[in-house]
Formats: structure tokens, sequence, C-alpha cells
């Protein structure tokens, strides 16, 4: 399921931008390596995710108990959101 976002929405939160930025750096994860590697706590990890899976950026996989993450490269505001982050990352 993929939503119309504005790109406002999308990097308004500062959490959201290190759960992506999580992703993409490791390719496929769990919620637990992203919690530690943003800093912020399981409950909004958990939350973004949900929001990033809703819009159609990121994709979740089950394994019994256990989701990965990964980013969904089907769709096209992936790579531009993937440059801009590229881009100010330093």
């Amino acid at each position: 399921m993929s939503l119309k976002v504005k790109v406002e929405d999308l990097l308004s939160s500062r959490g959201r931008v290190k759960v992506i930025k999580t992703i993409l750096k490791y390719g496929e994860t769990n919620i637990t390596k992203i919690v530690r590697e943003s800093g912020l706590n399981h409950r909004t990890v958990k939350n973004h995710l949900e929001f990033l899976v809703k819009i159609g950026l990121v994709n979740e996989r089950s394994y019994g108990r256990v989701k990965l993450y990964s980013i969904n490269y089907k769709s096209p505001q992936v790579l531009v959101l993937k440059d801009i982050l590229l881009t100010f990352e330093g």
C-alpha cells in the first residue's frame, strides 16, 4: 500500500530520518538494530516504521516473531530520498 505524502511530512521528523538512514546503512535490519543505531526508544522507532511501511518507502518481512525492514527500491521516491540524504550527509 502506497500513499501520497508530502516531503515536509516525511522529513519533518529527525527520528524518521534516523530510521531511514539506519535502514539505508544496513540494507535490511530489525527494530533492535534500528533502536541501537538511532538512539530512539523502541515505541518511537516502531511508530516511524509503521508510517514508512504504510506509505510504501519501507518493506517489512516477518520470520516468526522477528520482523526485518528494508528500503522499497520499487518506490520512485526512494532514489530521490536516498540522494537527498547522502547529499546532506557531510
